[in-house]
């Protein structure tokens, strides 16, 4: 007669004591061969399946063995068999439609039929339910130790890409993996560009030499994922719950939200088998379509879609659009050097106008500070004098240690704000003047990104580029153009042709402090991220 064999062990643990896959499924062929059985088949379940793929893996068993009109399952034990009341209903009502079907359990010393008495078949039941108990038991253990350490600001499990293993004191924590950690800060600074797709990203940390913790290609789906989770600013997520973790953030919230936005935007980088430069950065300038690229006999060539109506017939070189951005850099460019003087005084007055501003700020949240902490130490003695109930002590406990961590992250902002404000208008005012030579040095990602800063909208109409300036640089062409040309530096300039018109009325009196309002659009607007990009991109 034949039998099935039915091998399973459930954790890593039962491998390494003796319960491993080859050894039971000796022990059942030995047996097997002792009741003069012939095997027909062996179903093994490593420990590696999850709770699905047992059951699925018990279906597929009972569907084998009706399928061929099997009568003998032979199974080491009754908890190897099943921890299952689904599959135990599921057992009984396949004994019952033969006589001649058995189940053997070895070491439980169980032939079970259907004409099994009853004192075995509640031996059985009890077998199964003591098993499933077992299991609620541990799952509901390892549950709630799992929430004790997401409680004390760690992540239960491997960690993340970008973090290693590290025993303290008999407990394990994750702390920075200097060899990884540079290419997951980086992946989030080059995809918040957005310069590159998500699968163009990947091959080129590939080329890089970056793998994962198995030592693989990281691929698109687990590169999304990675830069879609807060793990890397200091959140940890379980089970769609945040966390506060322990460990060290990899990136700013800054640059986690820029990333979050890009992952987001219908605008983002695609990947393409050829390369144009000007990709998806100039549009038509009378349907506002979009202009597509193609290359014939060696020369790129761009002319409008078409996918709405449009007149536009004539293809513009890539070259000639490229000639007149230059031409459009140049123009920022101040000659006049006592206006260059002024601009830089301007820029120290702004400064410390801001700096001023921000130390009355942060005085003021200081203050706010010192009177939570003042309200903490009194909310403790109305507690400790029974004047309130420990519930209402930690609902208002609660509340004013997230107004001070709040008002931290505030401080710390404004902090951080003054620095990039110093540093931005520096920034602005050397792009500004270095734009044409910058340009003509950096790569191709660079240029791109440099174009989105300083310009808002590029258009082509009869072969024609018009531009428009970003807010910031727009402010600072007019004063450039008006200049310019009272200094009569520029015999040229009545060639200068954008998208905006120099107002009628010139002030003559300006207070140089005024500047501010430059740099006050450059931080506000969305350039200084990209300017910050700018610099930063490899």
């Amino acid at each position: 007669m034949k039998a099935v064999l039915f091998c399973r062990v459930s954790s890593r643990e039962q491998e390494e004591v003796g319960y491993s896959l080859p050894s039971q499924q000796k022990l059942l062929t030995e047996y097997a061969l002792k009741k003069e059985f012939s095997i027909a088949r062996a179903f093994l379940v490593s420990e590696s399946a999850s709770g699905k793929k047992q059951r699925q893996a018990f279906n597929e068993m009972l569907a084998f063995i009706k399928k061929h009109n099997l009568k003998i399952i032979i199974c080491e034990k009754t908890d190897r068999f099943t921890r299952n009341l689904k599959d135990a209903v599921a057992l009984y009502d396949w004994l019952d439609e033969d006589e001649e079907r058995q189940l053997h359990l070895v070491k439980d010393n169980l032939i079970l039929h259907k004409n099994s008495r009853s004192q075995e078949k509640l031996n059985l039941d009890f077998r199964i339910v003591f098993s499933k108990n077992y299991i609620d038991n541990l799952s509901e253990e390892v549950k709630k130790g799992q929430k004790e350490k997401l409680e004390q600001g760690w992540l239960p499990s491997k960690p993340k890409l970008g973090y290693k293993s590290l025993e303290v004191n008999g407990r394990i924590i994750h702390i920075i993996d200097e060899a990884k950690a540079p290419f997951v800060r980086k992946a989030f600074e080059i995809y918040a560009s957005g310069t590159y797709s998500l699968r163009r990203l990947t091959a080129y940390f590939y080329e890089q030499g970056f793998r994962t913790n198995l030592n693989t290609k990281i691929v698109v789906s687990r590169l999304h994922a990675l830069l879609s989770d807060p793990c890397y600013i200091g959140i940890n997520v379980w089970n769609n719950k945040q966390y506060p973790a322990k460990h060290e953030p990899l990136i700013s919230k800054e640059l986690f939200q820029r990333t979050q936005a890009r992952l987001k935007s219908k605008t983002t980088a695609k990947y393409q088998k050829h390369y144009f430069f000007f990709r998806g950065l100039i549009r038509c300038g009378e349907c506002g379509g979009t202009i597509t690229w193609e290359r014939q006999k060696g020369i790129v060539y761009g002319h409008c879609t078409k996918y709405r109506p449009c007149f536009q017939k004539k293809w513009v070189k890539e070259v000639d659009l490229e000639n007149n951005i230059l031409f459009s850099l140049e123009l920022l460019q101040i000659r006049n050097k006592r206006i260059q003087d002024w601009i830089q005084k301007a820029l120290k007055e702004s400064s410390n106008d801001v700096q001023v501003f921000q130390e009355q700020v942060i005085k003021e949240l200081h203050d706010k500070f010192q009177a939570i902490n003042k309200r903490l130490s009194n909310l403790y003695d109305d507690k400790v004098d029974g004047v309130i109930t420990l519930e209402f002590y930690n609902q208002k406990k609660a509340e004013y240690v997230k107004e001070q961590v709040e008002i931290g992250e505030t401080v710390e902002k404004y902090n951080k704000a003054g620095v990039k404000y110093r540093e931005l208008g520096l920034r602005f005012y050397e792009v500004s003047q270095q734009a044409k030579n910058i340009y003509l040095k950096k790569s191709p990602d660079k240029k791109r990104l440099l174009l989105a800063m300083i310009f808002q909208k590029l258009t082509v109409k009869n072969t024609v580029l018009e531009y428009e300036y970003t807010t910031a640089f727009k402010i600072l062409a007019k004063l450039i153009h008006l200049t310019n040309e009272s200094s009569k530096v520029d015999e040229n300039k009545e060639n200068y042709n954008s998208t905006f018109e120099p107002e009628e009325k010139v002030v003559k009196s300006t207070r140089l402090s005024n500047f501010g309002l430059l740099c006050s659009d450059v931080q506000g607007h969305q350039d200084s991220n990209l300017e910050k990009q700018f610099w930063r991109l490899p």
